[in-house]
Parts: C-alpha cells; structure tokens; sequence
C-alpha cells in the first residue's frame, strides 16, 4: 500500500480539528460584526460526510494578536460544520480588483486526493455583482452554489456538496 503524501493528508495538523476551540476565529477577543458560518457537507449521493475537515480562510479583517484569520472545523455525523467569525469586508485581489466579501474555504477529507478550494460569498451582496471571481462562473445555477444563503441573525448556512448535482464549484489552486 503506498504511504500518502502531503497532498493526501493533513498529517500531524488533523489534531486540531479535535479542538473545537479552532472553529471560533474570536476566540482570543477580536472585535467586529461576529457572525456564524454552517452547513452540511454531502458527497455525490447527497449523504452526509462525516469526519471532514474544513478550513476557512480570510484576508479581512486583517489577521493579527486577536484575530487569527484561520480556522478548522470537523463536521460531525451529520455532515455539520460550523465557524464563528467577524464578517469579512472587501478585499483587493489580482490587479487590485476590489473582490466582494467572502470567505474561502478548504476541505480534506477520506478518499480526496488533494482539497477542494471554494468560496463562500454573502447572498443580497451588492458587490456580487462585480466581483472578478464570480464573473468566472458564467453560469447562474453553478454561481448559487458559492452564495451563503442568511439563516438568522448574524447566521449564514454554506452547504457543500462534492459532486453531482449542485456540486459546488471548486476552483484550482
């Protein structure tokens, strides 16, 4: 049986999905508009994927001593993940294209080769609209995949779907 390599596992580091405290980007006092982040990993069938671990990643608010700007979360048996975390505004991205808010979102798990790479943009966004990313997805039903739909007050819900129909779009890194 081969030995899998870095790009197969997140190795040493999967402990940290142990702790729930890497889910809370607040943790350690930042300051802002919290808001949580939730959703249902599924694979191809639809079915809950339990055991994943996904990371989520922003470059605003700027990462500092309060504010790490990462965090890990394990989805549990029903396929449920869950960050809290200060709402990101826009942010510059290639050739300083102003990028509408968004959070970007790695996920590893049993039988992915490599992790997935999407975005979870804020639906009712006014910048949506213009944003460099989301003008690469020309079709609108694909585009919806990327959008947080709001859940309540301060509450976004992100489902990912690995493949199939709705398989959210997934961008290469």
């Amino acid at each position: 049986m081969p030995i899998a390599t870095a790009s197969q596992t997140i190795g040493p580091y999967w402990h940290l999905i142990e702790d729930p405290s890497w889910a809370d980007l607040t943790r350690l006092g930042a300051e802002g508009e919290r808001i949580t982040l939730f959703g249902t990993v599924t694979d191809g069938d639809g079915a809950p994927f339990s055991d994943v671990c996904v990371e989520l990643w922003q470059a605003d608010p700027a990462a500092d001593d309060r504010f790490p700007g990462f965090g890990r979360s394990r989805t549990d048996a029903a396929g449920v993940y869950r960050f809290t975390t200060l709402k990101p505004g826009p942010v510059a991205g290639r050739g300083n294209a102003i990028q509408a808010p968004h959070l970007a979102l790695w996920v590893l798990g049993r039988g992915l080769m490599r992790g997935l790479a999407t975005r979870a943009y804020f639906a009712g966004e006014p910048r949506n609209e213009t944003d460099p990313v989301l003008a690469l997805v020309e079709d609108p039903a694909r585009r919806a995949t990327l959008m947080a739909a709001a859940a309540g007050p301060g509450a976004w819900r992100f489902d990912i779907r690995l493949q199939g129909a709705g398989e959210t779009v997934f961008f290469e890194v």
